[in-house]
């Protein structure tokens, strides 16, 4: 597995509708977890990266980054809900 400049490896299952990995509905943590996408929060655009702020079933917000031309995911970060203690 490649090492990515920013984040950890993870798996993501996506919808793909109009386009290929048009957002994530799930993804798999490095500990085995599968986590489901309740809510995409955001979505921006890098040079070569899509990243997609989602609330998970966890209540946790993820951030995670694709890389339009290696196909690859990452977990850039991790946090509470806003909101929540």
């Amino acid at each position: 597995m490649k090492a990515h400049r920013e984040g950890k490896p993870v798996q993501v299952r996506c919808y793909s509708g109009y386009k290929a990995d048009e957002r994530p509905v799930s993804f798999l943590l490095a500990d085995g977890e599968r986590r489901t996408v309740e809510n995409v929060i955001d979505q921006w655009h890098g040079e070569d990266h899509t990243y997609f702020k989602v609330l998970a079933d966890d209540h946790m917000v993820y951030l995670l980054r694709h890389d339009r031309g290696l196909d690859e995911w990452a977990l850039v970060t991790k946090q509470a809900r806003i909101g929540t203690q």
